[in-house]
Protein backbone atom coordinates (compact mmCIF):
# COMPACT_ATOMS: atom_id res chain seq x y z
CA UNK A 1 0.00 0.00 0.00
CA UNK A 2 0.99 3.63 -0.67
CA UNK A 3 0.66 6.04 1.97
CA UNK A 4 0.76 9.79 0.67
CA UNK A 5 1.15 12.41 2.92
CA UNK A 6 -0.74 16.06 1.51
CA UNK A 7 0.05 19.55 3.42
CA UNK A 8 -0.32 22.77 2.40
CA UNK A 9 -1.70 26.45 4.00
CA UNK A 10 -5.45 27.10 3.04
CA UNK A 11 -6.73 27.67 0.21
CA UNK A 12 -3.76 26.21 -1.92
CA UNK A 13 -5.71 23.13 -3.67
CA UNK A 14 -5.35 20.62 -1.40
CA UNK A 15 -8.87 19.68 -1.98
CA UNK A 16 -8.05 19.30 -5.75
CA UNK A 17 -5.27 17.13 -5.37
CA UNK A 18 -6.76 14.59 -3.01
CA UNK A 19 -9.84 14.29 -5.43
CA UNK A 20 -7.59 13.15 -7.89
CA UNK A 21 -6.09 10.52 -5.54
CA UNK A 22 -9.69 9.24 -5.15
CA UNK A 23 -9.99 8.95 -8.72
CA UNK A 24 -7.32 6.81 -9.14
CA UNK A 25 -8.96 4.37 -6.22
CA UNK A 26 -7.32 5.96 -3.17
CA UNK A 27 -8.63 6.48 0.41
CA UNK A 28 -8.15 9.89 1.85
CA UNK A 29 -8.01 10.05 5.72
CA UNK A 30 -8.75 13.79 6.43
CA UNK A 31 -7.18 14.88 9.93
CA UNK A 32 -9.24 17.31 11.04
CA UNK A 33 -12.62 14.95 9.98
CA UNK A 34 -10.68 12.78 12.03
CA UNK A 35 -10.16 14.94 15.23
CA UNK A 36 -13.47 16.41 15.17
CA UNK A 37 -15.18 12.49 15.25
CA UNK A 38 -13.43 12.09 18.13
CA UNK A 39 -14.17 14.97 20.03
CA UNK A 40 -17.76 14.05 19.45
CA UNK A 41 -17.36 10.58 20.65
CA UNK A 42 -13.86 9.28 22.44
CA UNK A 43 -14.33 9.64 26.07
CA UNK A 44 -11.09 9.20 26.83
CA UNK A 45 -10.24 12.53 24.34
CA UNK A 46 -12.99 14.87 26.49
CA UNK A 47 -11.23 13.51 29.62
CA UNK A 48 -8.27 14.94 28.62
CA UNK A 49 -9.22 17.93 27.18
CA UNK A 50 -11.53 18.78 30.41
CA UNK A 51 -8.71 17.90 32.90
CA UNK A 52 -6.67 20.24 30.72
CA UNK A 53 -8.75 23.01 30.25
CA UNK A 54 -11.65 22.70 32.84
CA UNK A 55 -15.79 21.87 31.56
CA UNK A 56 -16.02 22.51 27.93
CA UNK A 57 -19.76 20.44 27.91
CA UNK A 58 -22.50 22.84 25.87
CA UNK A 59 -26.39 21.96 26.71
CA UNK A 60 -26.39 18.50 24.50
CA UNK A 61 -23.53 17.02 26.49
CA UNK A 62 -21.06 17.66 23.59
CA UNK A 63 -18.04 19.47 23.70
CA UNK A 64 -17.96 22.94 22.88
CA UNK A 65 -15.77 23.79 20.42
CA UNK A 66 -15.98 27.43 20.08
CA UNK A 67 -15.76 27.71 24.07
CA UNK A 68 -12.31 25.25 24.02
CA UNK A 69 -11.60 27.99 21.12
CA UNK A 70 -11.81 31.02 23.49
CA UNK A 71 -9.74 29.70 26.41
CA UNK A 72 -6.88 28.06 23.84
CA UNK A 73 -6.92 30.82 21.51
CA UNK A 74 -4.19 33.99 22.29
CA UNK A 75 -2.52 31.52 25.30
CA UNK A 76 0.18 30.55 23.28
CA UNK A 77 0.80 27.56 26.28
CA UNK A 78 -2.36 26.09 26.17
CA UNK A 79 -2.37 26.17 22.84
CA UNK A 80 0.43 23.72 23.02
CA UNK A 81 -0.90 21.68 24.89
CA UNK A 82 -4.36 21.66 22.87
CA UNK A 83 -2.50 20.75 19.87
CA UNK A 84 -0.43 17.89 21.68
CA UNK A 85 -3.36 16.54 23.10
CA UNK A 86 -4.97 16.76 19.46
CA UNK A 87 -2.35 15.51 17.54
CA UNK A 88 -1.93 12.02 19.81
CA UNK A 89 -5.04 11.35 19.50
CA UNK A 90 -5.57 12.07 15.97
CA UNK A 91 -2.64 10.08 14.73
CA UNK A 92 -3.23 7.14 16.54
CA UNK A 93 -6.79 7.11 15.17
CA UNK A 94 -4.89 7.57 11.84
CA UNK A 95 -2.73 4.55 12.52
CA UNK A 96 -6.12 2.45 13.16
CA UNK A 97 -7.16 4.09 9.51
CA UNK A 98 -4.52 2.92 7.69
CA UNK A 99 -4.41 -0.61 9.30
CA UNK A 100 -8.01 -1.10 8.29
CA UNK A 101 -7.35 0.12 4.78
CA UNK A 102 -4.42 -1.97 4.45
CA UNK A 103 -6.68 -5.35 5.80
CA UNK A 104 -9.15 -4.31 3.24
CA UNK A 105 -6.48 -4.43 0.14
CA UNK A 106 -6.41 -0.52 -0.35
CA UNK A 107 -3.52 0.56 -2.76
CA UNK A 108 -3.79 3.77 -2.31
CA UNK A 109 -4.34 6.13 0.97
CA UNK A 110 -3.66 9.91 1.18
CA UNK A 111 -3.03 11.71 4.68
CA UNK A 112 -4.77 14.99 4.73
CA UNK A 113 -3.08 17.22 7.40
CA UNK A 114 -2.42 20.33 7.86
CA UNK A 115 0.28 19.96 10.88
CA UNK A 116 1.61 16.52 8.95
CA UNK A 117 5.24 17.87 9.73
CA UNK A 118 5.03 18.49 13.19
CA UNK A 119 2.98 15.76 14.12
CA UNK A 120 4.77 12.11 13.60
CA UNK A 121 1.93 11.32 10.90
CA UNK A 122 4.90 12.24 7.90
CA UNK A 123 6.74 8.93 9.00
CA UNK A 124 3.84 7.13 8.27
CA UNK A 125 4.31 8.07 4.58
CA UNK A 126 5.51 6.49 1.76
CA UNK A 127 5.78 10.62 0.30
CA UNK A 128 4.60 13.78 0.65
CA UNK A 129 3.43 16.00 -1.27
CA UNK A 130 3.42 20.52 -0.12
CA UNK A 131 0.60 22.40 -1.91
CA UNK A 132 1.14 25.62 -2.16
CA UNK A 133 -0.41 28.59 -4.05
CA UNK A 134 0.53 32.48 -4.42
CA UNK A 135 -1.00 34.67 -1.58
CA UNK A 136 -3.13 36.25 -3.24
CA UNK A 137 -5.22 33.92 -5.05
CA UNK A 138 -5.95 31.54 -1.70
CA UNK A 139 -7.03 34.88 -0.33
CA UNK A 140 -9.60 35.00 -3.25
CA UNK A 141 -10.43 31.14 -2.94
CA UNK A 142 -10.64 31.59 1.05
CA UNK A 143 -13.37 34.23 0.80
CA UNK A 144 -15.52 32.91 -2.38
CA UNK A 145 -15.49 29.19 -0.36
CA UNK A 146 -16.35 30.23 3.15
CA UNK A 147 -17.80 33.72 2.42
CA UNK A 148 -15.50 35.58 4.81
CA UNK A 149 -14.70 39.52 3.89
CA UNK A 150 -11.28 39.89 2.46
CA UNK A 151 -9.59 41.59 5.54
CA UNK A 152 -10.39 38.02 7.34
CA UNK A 153 -8.95 35.49 4.87
CA UNK A 154 -5.62 37.77 4.74
CA UNK A 155 -5.63 37.14 8.58
CA UNK A 156 -6.00 33.50 8.19
CA UNK A 157 -3.71 33.43 5.46
CA UNK A 158 -0.81 35.88 7.37
CA UNK A 159 -1.44 33.48 10.44
CA UNK A 160 -0.30 30.50 8.90
CA UNK A 161 3.35 29.05 7.95
CA UNK A 162 5.13 30.16 4.96
CA UNK A 163 5.07 28.37 1.90
CA UNK A 164 8.82 27.67 2.40
CA UNK A 165 8.24 25.56 5.65
CA UNK A 166 5.27 23.23 3.50
CA UNK A 167 8.21 22.80 0.76
CA UNK A 168 10.99 21.96 2.87
CA UNK A 169 9.55 19.65 4.63
CA UNK A 170 7.99 17.92 2.00
CA UNK A 171 9.27 15.49 -0.63
CA UNK A 172 7.53 17.07 -3.81
CA UNK A 173 6.01 20.41 -4.43
CA UNK A 174 2.67 20.85 -5.94
CA UNK A 175 2.79 24.65 -7.69
CA UNK A 176 -1.17 25.91 -8.08
CA UNK A 177 -0.71 28.70 -10.22
CA UNK A 178 -3.03 27.43 -12.66
CA UNK A 179 -5.94 29.27 -14.44
CA UNK A 180 -8.01 26.78 -14.55
CA UNK A 181 -8.64 23.53 -12.13
CA UNK A 182 -9.07 21.11 -14.46
CA UNK A 183 -5.05 22.22 -15.36
CA UNK A 184 -3.85 21.63 -11.71
CA UNK A 185 -5.85 18.69 -11.09
CA UNK A 186 -3.99 16.98 -14.44
CA UNK A 187 -0.78 18.51 -12.65
CA UNK A 188 -2.07 16.90 -9.32
CA UNK A 189 -2.80 13.55 -11.23
CA UNK A 190 0.61 13.10 -12.59
CA UNK A 191 2.41 13.69 -9.83
CA UNK A 192 0.71 11.09 -8.11
CA UNK A 193 1.14 8.46 -10.43
CA UNK A 194 4.83 9.58 -10.92
CA UNK A 195 4.69 8.63 -6.86
CA UNK A 196 3.01 5.49 -7.16
CA UNK A 197 5.34 4.33 -10.21
CA UNK A 198 8.32 5.44 -8.32
CA UNK A 199 7.36 2.96 -4.89
CA UNK A 200 6.07 -0.14 -7.11
CA UNK A 201 9.74 -0.07 -8.75
CA UNK A 202 11.04 0.34 -5.16
CA UNK A 203 8.83 -2.76 -3.84
CA UNK A 204 9.89 -4.79 -6.68
CA UNK A 205 13.42 -3.61 -6.53
CA UNK A 206 13.50 -4.77 -2.67
CA UNK A 207 11.99 -7.61 -2.88
CA UNK A 208 14.62 -8.62 -6.01
CA UNK A 209 17.49 -8.45 -3.33
CA UNK A 210 15.92 -9.98 -0.46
Amino acid sequence: MTIIGITGPTGAGKTTALREIEKLGGAVIDCDAVYHDLLERDITLQGMLESAFGPLRDESGSVDRKKLGTIVFGDPEKLEKLNTIAQTATVERTRQLLEEYRANGRTLVAIDAIALLESSLAKLCDATIAVIAPQEVRVQRIMAREGISEEYAWSRVKAQKGDDYFTEGCDHTLYNDCAQAEEFALRAKTLVESILQEHIQSVSYTHLTL
